[in-house]
């Protein structure tokens, strides 16, 4: 729970990182129960901070329709 607490907060690169590679391991089952909408919600909240590669991840989520609704438009707006 603690660990969730710091990384929910916009702190810095370090913070963005750590949320990125929280969202991948859910995406992927490593560490957690594999969990696609927890995995969108990591993404996501690193994604709207600037971090490419969750932003790339997060399209990728929207693509597949994993862990949140398929829609090709929000695909193509975070891959951008």
């Amino acid at each position: 729970r603690r660990l969730r607490q710091l990384l929910e907060r916009p702190t810095g690169r370090h913070t963005l990182i750590a949320q990125h590679t929280l969202a991948a391991c859910y995406d992927n089952g490593r560490g957690v129960a594999q969990d696609a909408a927890e995995a969108v919600r990591w993404y996501r909240l690193a994604a709207n901070q600037g971090l490419a590669s969750a932003q790339c991840n997060l399209g990728m989520c929207y693509a597949k329709g994993a862990g949140i609704a398929r829609d090709d438009r929000e695909a193509v707006r975070w891959y951008r």
